[in-house]
């Protein structure tokens, strides 16, 4: 029988805590049930093992992220929506680190497809980057040039990655700078991709 007011969602919301406390390779069943001051039988009720966990705190991660990141955009275009997603995508990852390692892990189909949060985080990547009038196969390469830039940064950031005395933020709108340069001139395509 569920110990009276431990619900899933509660156990979910704990374990996103935890994992941005003590970073998600840490995150046990264990140690949610020791958060919550019951047996880890107790916590089996609401959570089936360590990958379901996991996956909770992915999924509500990136529910999460994807309102950040939507709140961010809404009504810019260009520079200024890329402006917005970008600090609102470091300022998850840096504020969210367990929960952001969380929704960069590839899950299982039927946990990943019913996602709501990673749908919208991709949706949202691609309508930022049309308004640089990008087309396909371009378009999703240059979400992929995005999201590995932010992605590094992000997580150098959050692993006190950078140790050159050169303000952080300074870096940051540099690269912001570099990043609007080459979307507005973004390569067409290969020759093999016009034919």
């Amino acid at each position: 029988m569920p110990r009276q007011g431990l619900t899933s969602e509660r156990v979910s919301a704990a374990a996103a805590e935890l994992a941005d406390a003590v970073g998600l390779s840490r995150l046990t069943v264990a140690a949610v049930a020791r958060h919550f001051g019951v047996s880890d039988a107790a916590l089996y009720t609401h959570v089936g093992s360590r990958d379901a966990l996991i996956e909770q705190v992915a999924v509500r991660g990136a529910a999460t992220f994807a309102d950040r990141l939507a709140l961010a955009v809404a009504g810019r275009a260009g520079r200024q929506a890329l402006s917005g997603f970008a600090d609102a995508y470091r300022a998850f990852a840096v504020l969210h680190p367990g929960q952001y390692a969380a929704t960069q892990l590839q899950l299982p189909p039927e946990v990943g497809t019913n996602s709501g949060g990673h749908l919208r985080m991709i949706e949202l990547s691609y309508a930022m980057l049309r308004g640089y009038g990008l087309d396909e196969p371009g378009l999703t390469d240059a979400v992929r040039f995005v999201r590995s830039t932010f992605h590094g940064f992000a997580t150098l950031e959050t692993t006190d990655g950078f140790g050159h005395p050169r303000d952080v933020d300074a870096s940051w709108n540099r690269i912001l700078d570099a990043v609007h340069a080459t979307l507005s001139n973004w390569p067409t395509g290969t020759k093999e991709e016009q034919e």
